[in-house]
């Protein structure tokens, strides 16, 4: 698939950097280096990867109480009854530091969409979650941006 998307046109690869920020897994550590790389223009792709997982971010703010039911159900089917370590050392930090260092760590350790959930789910409001989010996601964009920019033409890989 990644020949099939470096051989596409550029529309079509900022399509799948949007598509790629979008899904729950992925993050803006991983998307941005990755349109680098692939030659499209660095502000675009930080825009697109951000645009992508803000959405990921708002959808999941607004329709919380919908997907921790779905989440929870899911859990006891498969006899699921420990927190995984993620969930472990995100409670950690929201103990440590609240919502603004979940937010701020969040790209670099867990992700922003599992710190997102996992902040609504610590009893954190829906606006604070969603703005911290929003400054963390734009702060860590701008970060992977430069640094994809400068490590790569550094290693002479772009």
């Amino acid at each position: 698939m990644l020949e099939w998307a470096q051989d596409a046109g550029a529309l079509w690869q900022y399509l799948i950097l949007f598509l790629l920020a979008f899904a729950p897994w992925m993050d803006v550590s991983i998307v941005v280096p990755l349109g680098i790389v692939w030659g499209l223009q660095p502000f675009a792709v930080g825009l697109t990867a951000f645009t992508g997982n803000f959405l990921l971010i708002l959808l999941l703010g607004f329709f919380f109480k919908q997907y921790a039911r779905w989440r929870t159900a899911r859990k006891l089917k498969k006899g699921i009854t420990t927190p995984s370590k993620k969930e472990t050392r995100s409670r950690q930090i929201w103990e440590r530091y609240g919502i603004p260092g979940l937010a701020l760590l969040a790209p670099i350790l867990v992700g922003t969409d599992i710190a997102a959930v996992l902040a609504l789910t610590f009893g954190s409001t829906r606006t604070h979650v969603i703005s911290w989010m929003t400054v963390s996601l734009a702060v860590w964009t701008v970060i992977f941006m430069v640094g994809a920019m400068y490590g790569f033409s550094f290693l002479n890989i772009i």
